[in-house]
């Protein structure tokens, strides 16, 4: 089986880019599942989205492999083009793991998300969007407050500022948001308490793997809990050595049931497949509240969803390959690749199957079109 694993490779994009380290690690994600795949029969290779080009795509067309593992997060170092890959993996009808692109749309648009998390009632903090800094004024929430990037994942955009605690922090922080991504400034109460995250692995049925936490050390006692970006990915920060993970320890199995039926919820809410996070925080009388949700999570085998498996019983290179057998198993029914050659029967193909492929003949299609209108 041939398996092409699909990766942004845009972190040295631009000058200035507030997302590189993040945009960096996809590149060893892509890395570490094509050497556990590739064994006997299966051939997994790399192939990276550079830039703006969709030249991947005239490749993937031609290469035809029996899956894709989508790990794009983002198109010319913006996040808010990872929807464009399953759409054009659509349009090629080929198969894929992860979340389709409406998912990965509410997912980037966060007050999106929490107005359809709060319409299907699954608990998560009160929020506005700010999408003009004279609109702080109009924002009518009990501080403290959290004030991040409406359109970024990864912890992007979120420092040790980013908690504030009156109008005028509110203000400062908005305008650092609006100016340095271009983008609206999500402003949602900050829940203190554990930060809690629940892996999520299957479709049907659908699994939580061992719970993880943050462990917030000595340097913030002083400061609110939050993982910041340093924390997550500046290795040497003292952010990062001091928000470690691990198994989340819950005494209260009842308070465990909560968390996983509110992540499960807030997953199906925006129809995510096949794996992803979700992230919560819970107050100190055990009430969880969603505070994001992430359907294309990091699979490095150091990173937390990798973690949770191994803590399940499942080493890395078993978890590559279950990734592939549910994204096969929701395409074609069954786990194994389908069998081709003379007398194997033949799937009807997807009515948008290779449309790319034929894009020069339906502009054709369309201006004979508009020509007999007139």
């Amino acid at each position: 089986m041939h398996i092409a694993i699909l990766y942004n490779r845009d972190h040295e994009l631009l000058e200035d880019d507030p997302g590189r380290e993040a945009r960096e690690d996809v590149m060893r994600v892509a890395s570490s599942l094509a050497e556990a795949l590739s064994h006997g029969d299966t051939h997994a290779e790399p192939l990276a989205v550079e830039g703006s080009r969709l030249d991947f795509v005239d490749v993937l067309a031609r290469m035809q492999p029996g899956l894709v593992i989508n790990l794009c997060e983002s198109v010319a170092a913006d996040a808010r083009g990872e929807i464009i890959i399953p759409c054009l993996l659509d349009m090629l009808g080929l198969p894929y793991t992860g979340s389709p692109a409406l998912s990965l749309a509410l997912a980037l648009h966060k007050d999106k998300a929490k107005e359809l998390l709060k319409a299907r009632g699954v608990s998560t903090p009160g929020f506005a969007r700010v999408d003009r800094l004279e609109d702080v004024a109009l924002v009518d929430l009990p501080f403290p407050l959290i004030v991040k990037p409406a359109r970024e994942d990864a912890s992007v955009g979120i420092t040790h500022d980013s908690v504030v605690h009156d109008r005028t922090a509110l203000g400062h922080t908005v305008e650092a948001v609006l100016r340095t991504f271009q983008q609206p400034a999500l402003v949602e109460q900050f829940i203190p308490g554990r930060e809690i995250y629940v892996p999520l692995l299957g479709n049907n049925p659908r699994r939580a793997l061992p719970l993880t936490e943050i462990r917030f050390g000595k340097l913030f006692e002083d400061r609110p809990n939050i993982v910041t970006y340093a924390g997550k990915w500046e290795t040497d920060s003292p952010e990062y050595q001091n928000t470690p993970s691990g198994p989340c320890q819950l005494e209260d199995p009842a308070l465990e049931a909560r968390l996983v039926k509110a992540a499960m919820d807030a997953f199906a809410a925006l129809e995510c497949q096949d794996y992803g996070r979700v992230d919560l925080r819970v107050t100190p009388d055990g009430v969880p509240y969603v505070i994001d949700i992430n359907p294309n999570c990091d699979l490095h085998p150091e990173a937390g969803f990798a973690k949770a498996a191994r803590a399940a019983g499942i080493d890395y290179s078993a978890l590559a390959r279950r990734l592939v057998e549910i994204a096969l198993e929701r395409t074609h029914g069954h786990p194994t690749a389908r069998r081709k050659g003379p007398g194997a029967p033949r799937l009807p193909d997807p009515s948008n199957r290779n449309v790319l492929a034929g894009r020069g003949g339906v502009r054709n299609r369309a201006r004979r079109s508009r020509a007999s209108a007139e």
